[in-house]
């Protein structure tokens, strides 16, 4: 960014939902950082209070508990801001395939509701998380933003939904969107627990605990895995842009280079063998495929570049050295 942008930060007030989460409690940090006037929403369903420690008591920050699905708690929360960044959702392609019905409802008919206090708000930019699985059965190689296949999950289904209605809401109300199609984001601050807990936050803790994590296939499927940093600056670059050409779009946020699931467990017992000589001596196992999961993820990021002006700085290991020191210091 450059300093107009950054001064435009300072001067904005921004919306971040799923404030409690992973990446909305990062976007935070790094919005307040800025000077930016920060509003954050959030119904603890799978963000936690500890991921606000460290700004609930900064007075730039304003905290709503409350529900997407809850069209009040959405106007609320849009009084006064300039810019969205909706990152509130219900992640995982399993969950959605166990419960199809509440991650419609949140990633849906939440998503809508945040449409529509933006643009009732006069949201000046409603940027939100879109998704890779968007991609869906498409087996091209990199992934193109204008090249989709079918959805493989409800979750996926919901993702793409959310675009379709973006890209309505533009033409219905003049709303200006963004969608990031996040493709496999880890990091500081992402959950290891619980049952549809991401690759790699669950993989450390069970190398940290000497327990042999269980990959679902034979770790030939590869992801381009996108650290956590790359995102913060994507979105910042998705709400500070002056480049017209670059709104109402989607973009791949990633890095732009894939690693299979074999490569990436290699590599957690290398770098977290630096804390623990014992881990590098922990036995890997194999599970069936999971249903619903796309073999090979790789993004082009070349839309990014052009239009937004991303320049990822973590390639993925780089990336992942930084999240296993953070893992290794906060929850051994």
């Amino acid at each position: 960014m450059n300093t107009k942008q950054i001064e435009q930060l300072r001067l904005s007030k921004v919306l971040v939902t799923g404030a409690a989460g992973f990446i909305g409690s990062n976007l935070c940090e790094a919005l307040l950082d800025i000077g930016s006037t920060v509003v954050g929403l959030d119904n603890f369903a799978t963000g936690h209070k500890k991921n606000l420690s460290l700004i609930i008591d900064n007075p730039n920050f304003t905290f709503i508990e409350g529900d997407i699905r809850n069209l009040d708690d959405c106007n609320k929360a849009c009084d006064g801001i300039d810019f969205v960044l909706h990152q509130a959702a219900l992640g995982s392609v399993p969950r959605s395939i166990n419960d199809p019905i509440t991650s419609n409802d949140v990633n849906v008919g939440g998503f809508l509701n945040m449409l529509v206090a933006s643009r009732d708000a006069n949201v000046k930019r409603f940027v939100y998380a879109a998704s890779s699985s968007t991609y869906g059965d498409s087996k091209s190689l990199p992934k193109i933003e204008e090249n989709i296949g079918k959805p493989l999950s409800p979750y996926a289904i919901t993702k793409y939904v959310n675009e379709l209605y973006a890209e309505n809401f533009k033409k219905s109300y003049d709303l200006d969107t963004i969608g990031l199609r996040y493709f496999n984001v880890f990091g500081r601050k992402q959950d290891p627990d619980g049952a549809y807990a991401a690759v790699i936050p669950k993989f450390v803790m069970q190398f940290m605990k000497h327990e042999s994590p269980v990959i679902n296939g034979d770790g030939s499927f590869s992801r381009d895995f996108t650290y956590i940093d790359n995102v913060i600056q994507m979105n910042l670059c998705a709400i500070t842009s002056e480049n017209t050409d670059a709104l109402n779009n989607v973009y791949n946020t990633a890095f732009g280079e894939r690693t299979t699931l074999n490569e990436l467990t290699s590599l957690l017992k290398e770098y977290l063998s630096e804390f623990d000589n014992g881990i590098a001596d922990i036995e890997v196992k194999f599970g069936p495929e999971r249903r619903g999961d796309v073999p090979h993820s790789l993004a082009s990021i070349d839309k990014a570049k052009n239009l937004l002006g991303y320049s990822p700085k973590f390639d993925m290991r780089s990336g992942l050295k930084e999240a296993v020191k953070w893992y290794w210091n906060n929850l051994k």
